[in-house]
């Protein structure tokens, strides 16, 4: 059976295997093998020559996807994603606790800026009121998951980014805010194509996908405190939604 590719979509046609070779094994297609059809079999399955069959899997085995054994074929490498619970109260390293054995955020930037509408309504502010902006990544054991972007009421949170400077964590950064518990109002999820500056800051190839969520905390009395947009890598992370509330604190790098 040959397989279906673009002959004129501008895309690259091992590009296209690639992809779909990577699609294929992160439903499982190959479960029962682990490793690949032989290089003959794939060029046949779509219709091209061996070349590009090994363009494609060179790609593969620089994104650690594959790799390929003398005398055994192409073996496909164990990956195994990390679960980053979300209910109502989402801590980064908490959620990740017992999975890996360092989970740490980093801050990129900050800025204080006037609230779009968007952020204004979900944190229930004027329009064009002064915000804090946080730029953060979430990495597990040296890996990045997540690359972040969070508001908070500038007028309210004016002393945060130094506090989350010095602990490494926006709930601790918080907690010296004075919010000692706060949690998650709503959660969406959605999922796109990484882009140019997601390959750069997650340490993505092209081809990758990421899933995307956009999320409101409030404090103990309901009132909305923090906004946040994350990005997460999809091969590397699952996002377990929990219906039950979660009960302790711990980081915050990812989903806010």
């Amino acid at each position: 059976m040959v397989s279906e590719i673009e002959r004129r979509s501008g895309v690259a046609l091992w590009r296209q295997i690639a992809d779909d070779i990577r699609a294929a094994v992160g439903n499982g297609v190959y479960d029962s093998a682990q490793r690949l059809p032989t290089e003959a079999a794939l060029a046949a399955q779509f219709d091209v020559n061996r070349h590009t069959v090994r363009q494609a899997l060179a790609a593969l085995a620089r994104d650690g996807v594959v790799r390929t054994v003398q005398g055994r074929g192409t073996e496909i490498l164990p990956r195994t994603r990390v679960s980053y619970p979300i209910g109502a109260r989402t801590r980064f390293s908490a959620g990740l606790g017992g999975q890996v054995a360092k989970a740490a955020t980093r801050f990129l930037e900050t800025a204080t800026e006037p609230a779009s509408e968007e952020v204004a309504r979900a944190l229930a502010l004027a329009p064009a009121t002064p915000v804090l902006r946080l730029e953060t990544i979430g990495a597990a054991d040296g890996t990045a998951l997540s690359r972040a972007t969070h508001w908070f009421d500038a007028g309210r949170f004016a002393d945060l980014p130094a506090h989350c400077a010095q602990s490494g964590s926006i709930t601790e950064g918080l907690k010296a805010c004075g919010i000692t518990d706060y949690k998650r109002l709503a959660t969406e999820i959605s999922a796109a194509p990484a882009s140019r500056a997601d390959r750069k800051d997650l340490g993505l190839q092209a081809g990758a996908v990421v899933l995307l969520t956009t999320s409101v905390n409030a404090d103990r009395d309901g009132v909305p405190i923090q906004m946040s947009r994350s990005r997460f890598a999809a091969d590397r992370i699952t996002l377990s939604v929990r219906n039950a509330p979660e009960i302790g604190d711990g980081d915050e790098a990812g989903d806010g």
